[in-house]
């Protein structure tokens, strides 16, 4: 069997290392010079298995209005004359219903715990380096209502097999001293002591790595797909700025440009460029300054994952366009609300990066087979969860591609 994956990022790293640890013949493409370079490149970092609570949540009613109001805003809704823009939209208020995000985090659950298992399994069998660490999690509450949110959010995950602790602030400092700064705002933390960190771009080099010392393994940098050929049902070939390249299955994992790929084979999948941003501090003289345990802010929806010798500080939600380009006013809001968590942080050095996280309503990937198509399967739409899910979806599709026994439901998944 030969499978062509399209798509470099983490996810399609991740599927085209299973499927060769499989013994199937892969060729991976991706438009750019190197894998991992786009939405994979500079993440936020947490791999958060047991917290994977989609954006799309009951409490988008009540946020929404005093978001769309401040321009120190985690979310800026930039109106388009666009289809997508408004069609995705539209889902995704549907999807702010309790019986939705319930289904939704149950269904991402078990795929993160999937995608942990495979994680560990290469990390003892195959001594893939990405700076890992488990060092926890802590998402910190100074708000009464999201923290009420909160209780409740780990209540029902615990039903499903989370393991988390709720602290109080005093309880919070002593644990993680780095936050002294919330003192005074923080109420709570929701803490998970087997969560865990890691540098994606450098996991998918680091797979890499590994593949091109296989013989069924081929990667094309700096190839664009841009269309199939098929017949019927039945697609033989994908076309690419490198000429046609002929498969026996075709994997899109393309992110945001997979919905122009799929349109032409009938299928639009609900994907839309969540663009978010983050800051990298190298150590120099401040590592005393990071905290030691990722954390989230939850207020302000900010990031922290010491990575290796580094802190990695993502944030934001731009609903906007395809653009990567990144938005200095927005950089410059992130520095202001991380001074005041972090007052003594220099963030003179700190490398900006931008990136489209290809999301859907529900923030459920969508995995499986193309409707309209025998041998054409999708692995897209991870938002930010990519990093965190990239693994499961990786089994998820080798045994679907292979008719293995399924390791996880796909139905939740599917199309």
């Amino acid at each position: 069997m030969h499978v062509c994956i399209i798509g470099g990022g983490i996810v399609g790293v991740a599927a085209a290392y299973q499927l060769t640890k499989q013994g199937i013949q892969v060729t991976l493409i991706e438009a750019e010079h190197d894998v991992a370079l786009k939405a994979s490149f500079a993440n936020g970092g947490q791999l958060s298995y047991s917290y994977v609570a989609p954006l799309a949540d009951p409490s988008v009613f009540v946020d929404l209005p005093k978001w769309l109001g401040r321009k120190d805003s985690p979310l800026k809704f930039t109106p388009q004359f666009s289809f997508a823009q408004w069609r995705w939209l539209t889902h995704f208020l549907m999807a702010c219903r309790s019986s939705v995000q319930s289904a939704s985090t149950k269904a991402l659950l078990t795929l993160s715990y999937q995608s942990r298992q495979n994680i560990h399994h290469w990390l003892e069998h195959d001594g893939l380096e990405f700076h890992h660490q488990v060092n926890g999690k802590l998402i910190v509450h100074e708000n009464a209502k999201s923290w009420d949110s909160a209780r409740r959010q780990v209540e029902k995950q615990a039903k499903l097999g989370a393991s988390q602790k709720l602290l109080d602030a005093e309880e919070l400092f002593a644990l993680e001293p780095a936050m002294e700064g919330m003192r005074g705002r923080a109420i709570g933390a929701v803490y998970t002591a087997d969560e865990e960190v890691g540098d994606c771009h450098v996991l998918a080099k680091s797979m890499l790595q590994k593949l091109q010392q296989s013989s069924t393994f081929t990667l094309l940098n700096g190839v664009t797909a841009h269309g199939f050929k098929k017949t019927g049902s039945v697609v033989h070939a994908v076309q690419t700025s490198a000429g046609d390249i002929e498969a026996d299955h075709f994997v899109v994992s393309g992110g945001v440009q997979s919905g122009s790929l799929l349109k032409p084979l009938g299928y639009s999948p609900l994907l839309f460029p969540l663009k978010g941003y983050s800051l990298t501090l190298d150590q120099e003289n401040q590592s005393a300054l990071f905290p030691k345990i990722s954390v989230t802010d939850y207020a302000r929806r900010i990031v922290y994952a010491p990575i290796g010798t580094q802190l990695r500080i993502a944030a934001m939600v731009d609903i906007k366009n395809f653009s990567n380009d990144v938005d200095p006013a927005r950089i410059g809001i992130l520095k202001n609300q991380i001074q005041g968590t972090f007052p003594q942080l220099n963030l003179q050095e700190a490398q900006p990066w931008a990136g489209l996280r290809p999301a859907t309503p529900t923030g459920k990937p969508v995995i499986g087979a193309c409707p309209n198509t025998q041998n054409v399967w999708m692995n897209i739409g991870h938002g930010a969860l990519g990093f965190t899910l990239a693994a499961g979806s990786a089994q998820l599709l080798s045994d679907m591609l292979t008719n293995s026994p399924l390791s996880v439901n796909p139905a939740p998944f599917a199309p």
